[in-house]
């Protein structure tokens, strides 16, 4: 049993609302946007990380995470990228993949909005953890957690930080 923190578009902010989650998760996923690379070293420091690099992350950033991340974890096929869209309307840059060969989770970041909803088409579960970040138009910095059991994909939580000011 894996119990995962997934963040996205942290626009270089991390506070200790933040890593109180990180503190009780197995594994920190990041949707990219990362901003300050001090964000990701800190989260690397304490638990394992997997993450992608967003649209506003530097050469640095770009070098040290993939734009795509597709790996197992347990029995669960996931893919994360930054901009990967929606079901029924994917980025142009992954919906030739993505119809080909689905992973069990799909998981993005980017729109700053929350959203989890299941691809019928395709069979797989859609994740945005929405921005944990202050940069950004959301009202509300958001994460999720869940846990994969397996292959299986349960007890999702939204966690609202707060409400920007």
């Amino acid at each position: 049993m894996t119990n995962v923190l997934l963040l996205s578009d942290t626009h270089s902010h991390l506070d200790n609302q933040i890593l109180k989650y990180v503190a009780q998760a197995d594994e920190v996923w990041h949707a990219g946007d990362i901003g300050d690379l001090q964000v990701t070293d800190t989260l690397k420091s304490l638990k394992p990380l997997r993450a992608v690099y967003g649209n506003i992350d530097n050469d640095k950033a770009r070098l040290e995470f993939p734009e795509n991340n597709r790996f197992t974890c347990e029995a669960v096929d996931v893919w994360i990228t930054h901009i990967g869209g929606y079901p029924a309307r994917y980025d142009r840059r992954i919906k030739e993949e993505i119809t080909k060969n689905p992973p069990k989770l799909f998981i993005c970041g980017h729109s700053h909005i929350l959203k989890v909803m299941w691809d019928k088409k395709l069979n797989l579960l859609h994740m945005n953890p929405g921005a944990a970040g202050k940069h950004g138009f959301h009202s509300v910095r958001t994460m999720l957690r869940f846990v994969i059991d397996g292959d299986q994909i349960k007890n999702l939580e939204i966690i609202e930080l707060e409400k920007r000011k």
